[in-house]
């Protein structure tokens, strides 16, 4: 059997060396953006990898030594545009490699925003579980009731699930947890979908984020938000429960909604009301739950439900779940608080921020007084960049007593195309020295870098 991996850039490498270790399957690679680096090229290729270029892609399909093309397996990532129809996406080989594998229960995140956060407060709700933990932040497992980092720098793409499995080999685990990007791979008991905040064109414009997180339905039950699933994934009733903030007003409810929510910055309380809610033991709740977590915001009390939504289709107790939302903080790198010197910090930083996101964290300075905003980052931290024009229109609303900071490559292109009045400082560090000493009572952070970019600071 031929199998030919399209795309080394995003985990096509792991796969590849994967499907090398199977017999008798006689495995190719394309390179398709040329980023692979000469001496992991030379090192498959002593294992027996294969590369070919558009020429010899063309040559596999045609190959007269077999009789259908289903005796070749073309495999590619879901956004890569081939004109060839593709067997399996990197999503679904991965499933195939580790399907009989993982002998634990599995959940997988993916959507929009937020799936980093919902990862983290999962993180504390299984901790005494002993999971496996994959984030954009990194590999993590529990060893001797603490979190120990297995790997640091590590992307989302589905291939990463390998690694991280191959990671955790030693490790008692009880549980998998796992980020990924477009979807879901089919390993997982509960398919988390966050949301689709903002539906981007994938594919060379092709086709759009829904369809690739479609994915997501793989699992054998889904957690998936009310207005994504009312809009996209409603022929999946049987298999999904859906979640929803309160912040719109819908005809058809939620199995989860949050009610009677009391925002405040450290802890913020809530009732949860359950209905008609369904379980992989096929039991049918009906219930409601009060708890107090990190959650400032209306995006952060999604997060925390499709955190809980995923707990209860797994059966997980009320009271665990009570105990490990009571102990997430927050996600350093991602949405946290901070006092400095009696200033609150707010900090909402992320590689994949957008103009929704930035709209949504500064929601938050509706419950503050005294705020100076800080907005800024870098460019080419993911594949989907920020529509500057948009963004800087959301800022031209900011009230005119609330100060603003811009800075770094982000912050110097929109300031030319603001209306309003701001601040630039060429660095973060420096626009929150600038914003103490203009003693502002709360500093909110909205900047777009991966947290290892910022952590030295």
């Amino acid at each position: 059997m031929k199998v030919l991996v399209v795309d080394m850039t995003h985990g096509g490498a792991i796969i590849t060396s994967e499907f090398l270790k199977i017999p008798n399957f006689e495995v190719y690679a394309w390179d398709i953006y040329s980023t692979m680096e000469q001496e992991t090229r030379i090192e498959l290729e002593e294992k027996g990898l294969k590369f070919v270029g558009k020429e010899g892609f063309d040559d596999l399909k045609l190959d007269k030594n077999y009789s259908t093309e289903s005796d070749l397996i073309l495999i590619a990532p879901v956004h890569c545009e081939l004109e060839s129809e593709v067997n399996m996406t990197h999503h679904q080989a991965v499933r195939f490699l580790l399907e009989n594998k993982i002998n634990v229960p599995v959940i997988e995140v993916t959507g929009v925003k937020g799936k980093t956060s919902v990862v983290w407060i999962l993180k504390e709700i299984f901790k005494d579980s002993n999971p496996l933990v994959l984030s954009s932040l990194g590999v993590e497992v529990v060893e001797d009731k603490e979190w120990k980092l297995l790997k640091q720098n590590i992307s989302i793409t589905p291939a990463s699930i390998i690694e991280a499995w191959k990671l955790a080999e030693g490790y008692e685990v009880g549980i998998c947890i796992f980020e990924t990007s477009l979807g879901g791979t089919g390993l997982a008991d509960v398919g988390i979908l966050t949301n689709l905040a903002e539906d981007y064109p994938i594919a060379n414009n092709s086709r759009v984020a829904s369809d690739a997180k479609l994915q997501i339905f793989q699992s054998r039950m889904v957690s998936c938000d009310l207005d994504s699933y009312n809009t996209n994934y409603s022929e999946f009733q049987e298999k999904t429960n859906t979640f929803d903030n309160g912040e719109f007003k819908v005809k058809n409810p939620a199995n989860l909604t949050a009610t009677q929510i009391r925002f405040g910055f450290d802890k913020t309380h809530m009732r949860i009301d359950i209905v008609d809610f369904k379980t992989l033991g096929n039991k049918i709740i009906n219930e409601y739950i009060e708890v107090s977590t990190f959650a400032p915001a209306p995006i952060h009390i999604s997060n925390v439900l499709a955190a809980i939504t995923a707990s209860l289709t797994l059966e997980v107790s009320l009271e665990k779940i009570k105990n490990g939302l009571n102990n997430f903080n927050g996600v350093k790198g991602r949405t946290s608080t901070t006092d400095y010197n009696g200033i609150r910090i707010i900090e909402e930083i992320n590689p994949g921020l957008n103009v929704t996101a930035v709209k949504k964290a500064l929601s938050m300075m509706k419950d503050m007084d005294d705020v100076c905003v800080i907005f800024g980052g870098k460019y080419g931290v993911t594949c989907e960049e920020i529509d500057e024009k948009s963004v800087s229109e959301v800022l031209d609303k900011i009230e005119s007593d609330v100060q603003l900071i811009l800075t770094d490559e982000l912050g110097a292109n929109v300031k030319n195309i603001l209306n309003r009045n701001f601040k630039y400082s060429n660095n973060l560090n420096d626009a929150i020295t600038c914003a103490v000493k203009n003693t502002c009572s709360n500093i909110l952070i909205i900047y777009r870098s991966n947290f290892s970019d910022i952590k030295k600071r």
